[in-house]
């Protein structure tokens, strides 16, 4: 049986040349400022809520605003797991 030619390999030396390796980009710790905001709007959307299941007859802004308070104590609590991805 007759031997097959053998092909030259084409030159991949400019494929080669290109790093795929992820590159740690350095950024700088966040600020005190920007944790103490977030975890104060966790805590107030969490105190909202919590104020609204045992008072929310005695309170007449709180009454009328009916399951809306919902929305707002879980609005902050997003809020502030949000601002969680930006936390360096």
């Amino acid at each position: 049986m007759p031997k097959s030619k053998v092909r030259k390999k084409k030159d991949d030396a400019v494929e080669r040349s290109v790093s795929r390796t992820p590159v740690k980009v350095k950024a700088a710790p966040s600020g005190s400022i920007f944790v103490a905001v977030m975890l104060g709007l966790m805590i107030i959307g969490l105190l909202w809520l919590i104020v609204y299941y045992l008072a929310a007859e005695q309170i007449p802004f709180m009454n009328s605003l009916g399951a809306y308070n919902f929305l707002i104590g879980f609005g902050f609590m997003v809020a502030g797991l949000i601002m969680t991805m930006k936390w360096r």
